[in-house]
């Protein structure tokens, strides 16, 4: 018995502070995490009526699934259908996207209060009062479920007129991918030095799970590939919310987030705050980094590859898409207006193009917001204030950075674009124009980001809910039908609707002289502001 209450005061002592942890992990992401569940569970709530307007009877939804079946470059993309009705069909047509957006945000959640915090120190401050060795990553990991947790009750309230039981079966099963990523990263986190490998590494996860289940439904139609069973993404939509839930998944999804969560535990009790499991590969005896700017690139350059390479893939796929397009919308007449209404009046074939174009478009705002704020992050963790002690000025140190962000955006939307070509096969000249000119309106929305970062560093972070909020209107905005007023709110409601329309310099010219103004009041705040210490 003494033993035994020994044993339990030493784990009661590992687990001290963790509420208070947790409430201030909370509140640092007071905005991050409202806007990541309330995008995604948007998402999902605006499905049904889209789906309603597109197939509203019952004859329009037997013709999608025969035509989802005998397309597997559909089934890859977003995985095979179960049922006709409105539940079904929103469960297939979001969910393995919603899956993605709770994954990101539960890693990014768990990577922000377990190694970004050791790497700039705060860490070792806070685990110099009361507060047990393990109190830290149960915080991280509490708060990425409060978060899922949210996004469940959002998503199950919010679908329950379609069928409570299939509803509550797919806000689970979205909680539940959060939690496997959530656990993943921890346990990533104790692996590695650094917060940005930490986050890489389980990005890559995240990635090949939506390969091995794009695989696996791509070859089958009913999900029983043993790649789609490979990865969580295909647990969830082998979950089948409203057509015959199948309860029995989701043990899957909680043996191994107990089972990841052991692992990291173990792993955060043998190692000293700070340290890591992988060895951190010695730099050279002489420094190479001569400038602000290659140092820079040496920071961001994982990024740029990873964002590169993921979207030449994704315009590949796409580009593949597009000849089959004219076959899954037959004569579906609401489904070729929300192609116009986002592409164009032009054919459905360029209508769906720019469409696509327009989506890559929108998911680069996200790099461009991520890539600025990397100033922020250098600032806040006090690796930027040496650097600026030398012989290094503001302007100079922030232009490294904001190369990387701006060139990068376009970098890899010039990649999408070749992407789309290598996939579709002809018209490279239209297709790589109308993804350049799609990089307007990414600089605007990092020209925000570096206004909001240079005059208002501590609400820098709410460049994410511009970001949020774009992405939104544009995804959600033209399969609701929202009046023009609200769509043009995003910069890419005034870009010309590019392949198939004609082209308009006017409010390209006028959002790049928007950008580069923004920019200038960004790096004029910066200028004159006292850096963070």
């Amino acid at each position: 018995m003494t033993s035994l209450a020994v044993r339990m005061t030493g784990g009661s002592r590992q687990l001290a502070g963790t509420a208070t942890l947790l409430r201030f992990a909370l509140r640092r992401d007071r905005v991050m995490i409202p806007v990541w569940v309330g995008v995604n569970a948007l998402m999902v709530l605006s499905m049904p009526n889209t789906l309603k307007n597109l197939y509203g009877t019952p004859a329009e939804r037997t013709d999608l699934i025969h035509q989802v079946a005998t397309n597997a470059s559909f089934r890859a993309l977003i995985g095979p259908v179960y049922d006709t009705s409105i539940g079904a069909l929103t469960a297939w047509r979001v969910g393995v996207y919603a899956g993605l957006l709770a994954a990101a945000m539960s890693l990014m959640i768990v990577v922000r209060h377990t190694r970004d915090e050791e790497e700039s120190g705060r860490q070792e401050l806070v685990a110099s009062g009361m507060v047990g060795r393990r109190a830290s990553l149960t915080a991280a990991l509490l708060a990425a479920a409060v978060a899922n947790a949210v996004l469940a009750l959002l998503v199950a309230a919010g679908l329950a007129g379609h069928g409570a039981t299939g509803a509550l079966t797919f806000g689970l099963g979205l909680a539940a991918v959060g939690m496997v990523f959530a656990t993943m990263a921890a346990i990533v986190a104790q692996l590695t030095e650094s917060a940005r490998l930490a986050r890489g590494l389980t990005a890559g996860v995240l990635g090949a799970a939506f390969v091995l289940r794009a695989a696996g439904d791509s070859a089958t139609d009913d999900g029983s590939s043993v790649l789609t069973w490979l990865s969580p993404l295909g647990w969830l939509e082998n979950l089948r919310p409203y057509a015959d839930e199948r309860w029995w998944v989701l043990v899957l999804f909680a043996a191994a987030v107990l089972l990841q969560a052991a692992v990291a535990y173990e792993l955060a009790g043998r190692r000293d705050i700070g340290m890591s499991f992988l060895p951190t590969r010695p730099g050279p005896a002489a420094g190479r980094l001569g400038t602000a700017g290659a140092l820079a690139w040496r920071l961001q350059r994982g990024s740029v590859f990873g964002w590169s390479l993921a979207f030449f893939v994704v315009g590949v796929v796409y580009g593949g898409l597009t000849d089959g397009v004219t076959d899954l919308v037959g004569d579906n007449e609401n489904a070729r207006k929300i192609f116009e209404r986002m592409g164009g009046q032009s054919g459905l074939t360029d209508a769906f193009l720019a469409s696509m174009v327009g989506m890559m478009g929108l998911i680069a705002a996200l790099y461009v917001v991520g890539s600025v704020l990397r100033l922020n992050g250098e600032e806040t963790s006090g690796r930027a204030e040496p650097l600026l002690a030398n012989a290094v000025g503001r302007l100079r140190w922030a232009a490294g950075h904001l190369t990387i962000a701006f060139g990068g955006s376009a970098l890899i939307m010039l990649l999408a674009g070749a992407g789309f070509t290598v996939g579709y096969g002809k018209e490279i000249g239209p297709i790589l124009g109308a993804c350049l000119v799609q990089v307007a309106a990414v600089w605007v929305i990092g020209g925000v980001t570096v206004l909001l970062y240079g005059v208002l560093p501590r609400g820098a972070v709410a460049a994410w809910g511009v970001a949020g909020a774009v992405l939104l209107i544009g995804w959600v905005g033209p399969a609701l039908d929202v009046p023009q007023p609200v769509l043009d709110l995003s910069p890419f409601g005034h870009l010309p609707k590019l392949p198939g329309g004609g082209m308009e310099w006017a409010p390209v010219l006028i959002l790049l002289g928007l950008a580069v103004v923004l920019v200038a009041g960004g790096l004029a705040g910066l200028r004159r502001r006292d850096m963070t210490t």
